[in-house]
């Protein structure tokens, strides 16, 4: 999880969280390059005088700054497209969770087993202890195997929330009267924060999700007790 003196991305818990970090990295790339390049040619601006009156038109180098940044956005505009079609894909899924927003807390059903659903509310801080994360920790924790395809299904019941865990490189927008459907894959055990991205009230700051990531038959053994 993010700390108050990270300054980068969360460590990736996925395979589609490694994708997010490697394309910021290769378009943090082209970013620098541009932008030590337009840094020397306007430096060169300060101590450079050319005059050329008789010059009309200068077709090669007009030419040359159009094909550039083409390139430039092609390099750019390819990988984002792979990793789109990347976070949309989702094959036979594990076991489906849905989650519901509402002001201002989660409530969460397991659709494949029966009379396993609960509410999620963040622990008052009066109550925490010193383990647990301060406005981060919830009573009830969503608990998934690790190493398997999970579909996600998020929806609202009053205004619009976002359901996001950073680590898993997931954002999906919980909109009232709409399902949306995302896909998750965890590759460690662990546990991941995350909270309500999309301002929806008062206490918008104060809905966090927390999942639980644990191997199957340990998985299979909550849902057992649970049940």
């Amino acid at each position: 999880m993010a700390t108050w003196s990270n300054f980068n991305l969360q460590n990736s818990a996925s395979p589609l969280m490694e994708q997010i970090i490697f394309f910021h990295d290769h378009t943090l790339v082209i970013l620098i390059m541009i932008t030590i390049l337009v840094s020397y040619l306007m430096l060169n601006l300060f101590t450079y005088n050319y005059i050329n009156r008789f010059l009309l038109e200068g077709q090669m180098i007009e030419l040359i700054w159009t094909i550039i940044p083409t390139i430039t956005l092609i390099f750019i505009a390819l990988p984002s497209l792979r990793l789109l079609y990347l976070l949309d894909e989702l094959n036979n899924p594990l076991i489906t969770l849905k989650s519901i927003g509402h002001q201002w807390y989660w409530s969460y059903e397991y659709s494949d087993f029966n009379n396993i659903e609960f509410d999620s509310y963040m622990i008052n801080y009066e109550k925490e202890n010193m383990s647990n994360f301060r406005l981060l920790d919830v009573d009830n924790r969503i608990i998934l195997p690790m190493n398997n395809q999970i579909r996600i299904l998020i929806t609202a019941t009053d205004v619009i929330h976002s359901w996001t865990i950073p680590s898993l490189g997931i954002k999906i927008d919980a909109n009232p009267g709409r399902l949306n459907q995302g896909n998750l894959f965890i590759n460690r055990p662990g546990i991941f924060f995350g909270q309500c991205s999309e301002i929806c009230g008062a206490n918008h700051s104060f809905m966090p999700i927390v999942i639980g990531s644990i191997n199957l038959k340990n998985f299979i053994n909550w849902i057992n007790n649970y049940s």
